[in-house]
């Protein structure tokens, strides 16, 4: 592999949505299309939100996407690399103590804004003397550890975004320890990047600010900073930001609603780029077309009407071989190559399967609605060997025989031997039925009066099996 590694950094407080995803996605694109290195990090030192089944979660999120990771880092397993990188600013001098309790920080910054400058820090604790801070910790007061940014010019060019630029006297000094000692993301998060040898960072533009911050970091540490790139941010159809507590955008309930993996990655991997989004089937081919430099400034909205006709296109065009080993794991054996190339057009999730196995290899209940019809049907209904040709073969002996023709001819046939209205071609299922379960569903239809629309079990289908669930196994930026 390359020298270029990108990371994927979800703190565990949560389950991955859909917004966490793209960046994953994007990330892994990008390592792939270059030869390089994907990280999973788990910044995870935020003890009282982060849990091992959050963690469990995001890795099982990412399995089912199949974006496999080459190395794992856990931030809580290198709490003393932050330490140490904290000891060396204190010596530096750009680390330094402040004591100011949240409550006094809130109301200066409620002051700032009255007066209408921005909210920043004041440098209070730089003027503190020995006196002053002896006499605060003889309170009980532990400071919180601040780093002092250089008031310069702060510049750097980003693979999304092009030329940027901060005057250094209008970013706030950051808080990098807490008052028990732990790091805040921005002292970690550098800290991995320089040491874990990370050359691209990829993440939303709500990361900017940061960025500037991080880079004067970067460099009071001695290390190369890595190419950022930001994206605009997903928003729902209604502009609205995304959040990892809406359940309706939890990787975990698209997966578990049947959702096709692909057709997220599909949707992902173009949103907000000026190409078309096509359905895809594997990895391989979005490793290929994928470009950085295609992402643009707009705000790209997340339909899910979109993702859900994706989806259905996928199913549409997947190969036998790609989804036999699923049907297998269930129990659905019996749909052989030929059930699945005739029905899958007409699906829009692939649990729906089982409702078609039952139509063609199993018992379906008839839907009538003109009996004495479906007793001629059965009548004419031609002999065996059946293949494509029956069909018509069939319907072309009823027109005459019964004077009908368009939806009178075919609806009634239809919901006798389906029990729905709409489905697959007639030519392609009926060979599948086969002769017997067609006539004794012709002949049952014949003895009884049931209309579509009434109640009965024939009339809904049989819930879909569940999506395809991954093996067992939130993103910060």
């Amino acid at each position: 592999m390359s020298a270029m590694k990108l990371r994927f950094a979800p703190s565990p407080t949560g389950r991955l949505h859909v917004g966490n995803a793209r960046v994953a996605l994007l990330n892994w694109l990008w390592a792939r299309k270059e030869g390089g290195t994907f990280l999973l990090r788990l910044d995870d030192t935020d003890a009282e939100r982060s849990s091992e089944a959050f963690a469990a979660g995001i890795e099982e999120d990412l399995t089912w996407l199949g974006l496999a990771w080459d190395e794992k880092a856990r931030q809580s397993d290198r709490l003393e690399r932050y330490a140490a990188a904290a000891e060396r600013l204190k010596a530096a001098g750009r680390l330094y103590p402040c004591y100011e309790t949240a409550g006094e920080l809130e109301l200066k910054r409620k002051l700032q804004l009255k007066s209408g400058r921005p909210p920043l820090y004041d440098r209070e604790a730089l003027a503190l003397s020995a006196a002053q801070k002896a006499a605060y910790e003889s309170e009980g007061r532990v400071p919180h550890w601040r780093f002092r940014l250089e008031h310069v010019p702060v510049e750097w060019h980003d693979a999304v975004r092009g030329p940027q630029h901060f005057e250094g006297d209008r970013l706030s000094d950051p808080v990098l320890l807490r008052a028990d000692g732990r790091p805040l993301y921005t002292l970690s998060s550098v800290v991995d990047d320089a040491e874990l040898a990370v050359s691209h960072v990829l993440r939303g533009e709500d990361h900017v600010a940061n960025t500037a911050v991080q880079l004067q970091l970067f460099e009071a540490l001695g290390a190369a900073p890595p190419v950022f790139a930001h994206l605009p941010l997903l928003t729902d159809a209604q502009g609205q930001g995304l959040s990892k507590r809406l359940g309706s955008l939890a990787l975990r309930s698209l997966w578990e609603d049947g959702l096709e993996a692909m057709a997220l990655n599909s949707y992902l991997a173009r949103l907000g780029t000026p190409d078309p989004i096509e359905p895809h089937q594997n990895l391989d081919e979005l490793v290929a077309g994928f470009d950085v430099t295609r992402f643009g400034r707009a705000t790209p909205k997340y339909d899910p009407q979109e993702l859900e006709q994706l989806n259905a296109r996928i199913l549409h065009a997947m190969p036998y071989e790609a989804v036999s080993p699923w049907l297998e794991a269930r129990g659905l054996a019996e749909v052989d190559e030929a059930l699945w190339l005739a029905v899958r057009g007409n699906l829009t999730r692939r649990g729906e399967i089982g409702w078609w196995r039952e139509v063609a290899r199993g018992s379906v209940e008839p839907l009538v609605e003109e009996p004495g019809y479906l007793a001629e049907a059965a009548r004419l209904l031609p002999p065996e060997p059946w293949d494509g040709t029956t069909w018509k073969a069939w319907t072309d002996a009823l027109k005459p025989a019964t004077g009908r023709k368009g939806k009178a001819l075919f609806l009634p046939l239809r919901l006798a031997l389906t029990g729905r209205p709409h489905g697959p071609e007639m030519s392609e299922l009926l060979p599948l039925i086969g002769r017997a379960r067609a006539l004794a569903r012709l002949e049952a239809g014949a003895g009884e009066s049931r209309h579509p629309g009434r109640s009965g079990a024939a009339e809904t289908a049989p819930p879909p099996h569940p999506g395809p669930l991954p093996p067992k196994g939130a993103e910060r930026e």
